[in-house]
């Protein structure tokens, strides 16, 4: 791989990340048709998405640092003694704290149980292109039934662990961690910006868990002959964070005033162009 090949995936990863389309589906279809031909592979992947996750940080800075004191206060027993009220009864920013702890944990469980089979088998095209057309299906429906009407602090357990299994469903390449976490917000009743905005959150102990656990085990990856690299993964890391930032900002203005149905058009083409790569024999399926 190229440092500018590095430029053009970290591009691809920090446009992609927060949009309901996929960034590994799309991580995962441009690696191989660069020069270098070759998918970068689940560690690459993983860990530049702490370019777009330190993007997040940076934006919602604010949030998080409300979010982790009124948090610790609760849990200290500053609110109340009361076991309701270290949960967050009185806080609504205690209460968020819990809701990205409890809608973190499905994902960390199914991440470590199928590691082997999301870093292989699931990595399949035509199961990505599959997953991208009918999760882009659920959200268009999910955007048109929604009721619109719930901000986040209307938030139950029971939203946090079903917006947290919808999350964990983005271990398949294709189905978006936003995407899905969206989509269920929107079918929970929540706005658009509630559900973006969210999905956001929730992403931080995902993202910065799953890039750790990569570093950990399959490191390897990045500078084995023909990997990525050490160098240009640090590069596309970098453009991520500066492209990341960037599309925060333009995302949430956007779904203020308009849906997601040509992020749901755009997955369904998506998906029939990597049909028509994978038929030309242009890209492997695996």
């Amino acid at each position: 791989m190229g440092w500018w090949e590095a430029v053009i995936l970290g591009l691809v990863q920090g446009i992609t990340e927060f949009l309901p389309i996929s960034s590994s589906a799309h991580i995962r279809v441009i690696g191989p048709l660069l020069p270098g031909g070759e998918d970068p592979g689940a560690a690459f992947t993983a860990i530049i998405q702490l370019g777009t996750e330190a993007a997040v940080l940076l934006y919602f800075r604010k949030d998080i640092a409300r979010i982790i004191t009124a948090w610790v206060r609760a849990l200290a027993g500053k609110d109340g003694p009361s076991r309701a009220e270290r949960f967050g009864s009185k806080n609504a920013d205690a209460r968020m704290g819990w809701w990205v702890i409890l809608g973190t944990l499905p994902i960390v469980i199914a991440g470590l149980a199928f590691q082997d089979y999301i870093e292989g088998h699931l990595r399949n095209l035509y199961l990505t292109a599959i997953v991208l057309a009918v999760f882009g299906i659920v959200l268009g429906i999910a955007d048109k039934l929604g009721r619109k009407e719930r901000e986040l602090t209307s938030l139950r357990g029971k939203d946090a662990v079903l917006l947290g299994l919808a999350q964990a469903m983005a271990l398949i390449p294709g189905v978006s961690r936003s995407g899905g976490t969206i989509s269920m917000g929107l079918l929970l009743g929540l706005t658009r910006e509630a559900a973006a905005r969210y999905s956001f959150l929730l992403a931080i102990p995902a993202v910065l868990g799953s890039a750790g656990l990569e570093l950990v085990t399959n490191a390897d990856e990045l500078t084995h002959a023909g990997g990525p690299g050490v160098a240009n993964t640090v590069i596309a890391t970098i453009v991520a964070f500066a492209v990341g930032y960037v599309v925060i900002v333009w995302f949430l203005k956007l779904i203020t005033h308009h849906t997601f149905w040509p992020f749901v058009w755009y997955r369904i083409g998506l998906a029939i162009l990597i049909v028509g790569l994978l038929a030309a024999g242009t890209i492997p399926a695996l």
